[in-house]
């Protein structure tokens, strides 16, 4: 052990004179850089070793005294590392990195500092050491601060004279609108007969009267056919009808899915721009069902109050989000499926208060 310090202590005596301390000020602009040795052919960071103790303590003072800023990423920390001592480039790069990571590792665990806050750069040239240099950028003079805020005074000045002239332009555009429009007003000479400006006040675009086809695509999702009208017979008023119709059987006669149902329906649209809408549901049909070993066939009949808002897509098409509540009725007969023939097994009524109707329909515009 005793020959191994000697020789360290050689090797540090020999170092000296090799590598030079850049002087480092903390307040100096200039860059400070700091050179940590590592013996040759050994990648462990010794700290009280050939001075690398008093170098770590002014680099983090001044890690320190500019902490702040290199944590926000505008003073960079470039590390180099350096190893000439193995057989390979590649085998010095390595143990470079490695040597790298040791001095980092420092500042990081002594001086609170973050991988983010390093550049790192290796190099299989040059000797056995690892520099560390801090940017600090220069402290403008106070000449150049002034001349700084005399450009910053300048910039918003003009803004605030750029702002002005914009108001004053459109304040000038606007006193130019009501006076053309004084203008009209006072050369008009007939005057449009109340019931026409009612309806042309009550008909925006697109709302006007015309007839327009329907597909609820939520019943399309569930494998029923539906389709229908709507007529609008005025820029408020609509009556229109849908139907649904569908069959479906499976595993034999065992499973059984058929429908039909009709539902007229009157609405009142609402608004500046007539797209929300209150309306009268009513709706009558037939079922067929049997999804169990038990099926249902019967009637239903009933309505409720329905409303809904439709978004315009284009000129012809738009989606009409629609929900009713009421109250149906049902009449059924049970049945079972017996060597494929239907056993009727008894009755059942039913009577349902709430959502009767639900609907994301596609609306097609005729004309």
């Amino acid at each position: 052990m005793n020959r191994l310090l000697t020789l360290l202590f050689a090797l540090g005596l020999l170092a000296g004179p090799t590598f030079g301390q850049t002087a480092d000020n903390p307040s100096d602009p200039a860059p400070a850089e700091y050179t940590f040795r590592f013996v040759a052919g050994d990648d462990m960071f010794y700290v009280p070793w050939s001075g690398n103790g008093e170098e770590l303590n002014r680099l983090l003072s001044c890690v320190e005294q500019h902490k702040a800023a290199i944590l926000d990423g505008g003073i960079p920390v470039e590390v180099d590392g350096y190893c000439t001592s193995q057989a390979t480039e590649g085998e010095n790069l390595v143990m470079a990195k490695t040597r790298s990571n040791r001095v980092k590792t420092e500042m990081i665990l002594r001086g609170g500092l973050t991988e983010a806050c390093f550049r790192t750069y290796n190099h299989a040239a040059e000797g056995n050491y690892v520099t560390v240099r801090i940017v600090i950028p220069s402290t403008p003079s106070e000449a150049e601060l002034e001349a700084q805020r005399k450009a910053e005074a300048e910039r918003l000045e003009a803004e605030k004279r750029a702002e002005a002239e914009r108001l004053a332009a459109e304040r000038a555009a606007e006193e130019r609108r009501k006076a053309e429009a004084e203008r009209l007003a006072a050369n008009e000479t007939e005057t449009v007969p109340p019931v026409l400006e009612e309806a042309r006040d009550e008909a925006p675009e697109g709302c006007a009267m015309g007839l327009a086809l329907r597909a609820n695509l939520l019943r399309w999702a569930t494998l029923s056919p539906d389709l229908g009208l709507e007529w609008r017979i005025g820029s408020r008023w609509s009556v229109g009808v849908n139907g649904t119709w569908t069959s479906w059987t499976w595993s034999g006669v065992d499973r059984r899915y058929a429908l039909w149902e009709v539902a007229p329906e009157v609405r009142y649209y609402m608004g500046k721009e007539r797209r929300g809408y209150l309306g009268v549901l009513f709706k009558a049909g037939q079922f067929d069902y049997k999804l169990s070993d038990t099926g249902k066939q019967g009637d239903l009949m009933g309505g409720g109050i329905t409303g809904g808002y439709q978004l315009r897509l284009n000129k012809a098409l738009a989606l009409d989000f629609s929900l009713g509540l009421g109250y149906l009725h049902a009449d059924c007969a049970k049945y079972r499926a017996i060597d494929g023939v239907r056993v009727r097994c008894g009755n059942e009524t039913k009577n349902w208060w709430g959502p009767v109707h639900a609907g994301v329909t596609l609306v097609w515009k005729l004309f």
